[in-house]
């Protein structure tokens, strides 16, 4: 997952810079195209959509309603999954059982990339526009090709659980249910800050591209922190997690540097998800929050949570 304080999940997007549309011309009213679709088994599918936002495809893994075949004119709700950092679109299916939690589900699991650390966001810099692509063009071009409907739910883990909680305050009443596992939530944490500096001097890109400067452009800062807009999760069920960092039977037999950039990359998280859901709750927010131990920032530790939270996303969504 990298290391250096966990650096590598915090790092600017560097491919999607390689490839940045013209912020000028962005074609705002051009929809997205599915390009192609790749049969993985019977209900995965890998899927290239072409995106007027980030001037490029853009592949998204889907795994298909259980009935999809049995009710062609059906619509269905969908879980929409956001992956980390330094990560792509399969890290879900790579890494946990989701297709197995997901074989009796009538409901769209939808996978999108996002960038190897793209921030869930549409730059202040002007391109990528990862935000615009997520939210507004797959959303779009899942309710046109797969049936979605739009009930939905999201959930994300360490750079994913930043954006499915911006996304969900940026888009009131587009997801039933918001599931943020080990992200950090407060851009103004003096850790955050830290790790900020550190993933992207890693990386030879500036900070400001993303966001503006935290100065002149606190208000667009602002705008991408979940801590400070608690109120804008009203209507949406919020559930956050984090571990305290401290390696268990889970760690057992991993490479030190790799444990050691995993204790410190979920070392600052849970104290800033408890000060979140509180101030969450002050705004009549309904939250829910699983601060464990031990638990360090990798995957046997997403697995489990996923597993934990299966249930409750199947609820929010009538399933």
């Amino acid at each position: 997952m990298g290391v250096l304080l966990a650096a590598a999940l915090l790092s600017t997007e560097a491919h999607a810079a390689e490839q940045k549309p013209d912020a000028v011309h962005w074609p705002h009213r051009v929809e997205a195209r599915l390009t192609g679709v790749k049969v993985i088994d019977k209900r995965m599918r890998d899927l290239m959509v072409s995106s007027p936002a980030m001037g490029i495809s853009i592949p998204v893994r889907v795994i298909l309603p259980a009935s999809w075949s049995e009710n062609p004119r059906a619509t269905y709700p969908v879980v929409y999954m956001f992956h980390g950092g330094d990560d792509d679109y399969t890290s879900w299916t790579r890494e946990t059982d989701v297709e197995a939690l997901a074989k009796n589900a009538d409901a769209l699991i939808v996978m999108p990339d996002a960038g190897r650390n793209g921030y869930y966001s549409d730059w202040f810099a002007g391109n990528p526009r990862w935000e615009t692509f997520h939210t507004h063009e797959l959303v779009r071009l899942m309710e046109k090709k797969f049936r979605a409907s739009r009930t939905r739910a999201v959930v994300g883990l360490s750079m994913g659980g930043f954006g499915a909680l911006n996304y969900a305050a940026h888009n009131r009443g587009m997801f039933r249910y918001v599931a943020s596992m080990s992200s950090y939530v407060d851009l103004n944490d003096p850790a955050v800050r830290l790790e900020l500096a550190l993933g992207t001097g890693k990386e030879g890109i500036d900070i400001k591209d993303v966001w503006g400067d935290p100065v002149k452009n606190a208000d667009v800062w602002r705008a991408h922190n979940p801590a400070a807009v608690p109120g804008a999760f009203r209507g949406t069920q919020v559930h956050l997690s984090a571990g305290t960092s401290e390696p268990g039977p889970l760690d057992k037999g991993r490479a030190s540097g790799v444990l050691l950039a995993s204790v410190l990359g979920e070392a600052p998280l849970s104290g800033q998800m408890d000060r979140f859901a509180r101030s969450l709750r002050s705004q009549g927010v309904d939250v829910t929050t699983h601060l464990y131990t031990p638990g360090t920032h990798s995957w046997p530790y997403w697995q489990a949570e996923l597993h934990d939270i299966w249930p409750s996303v199947m609820k929010s969504i009538g399933r």
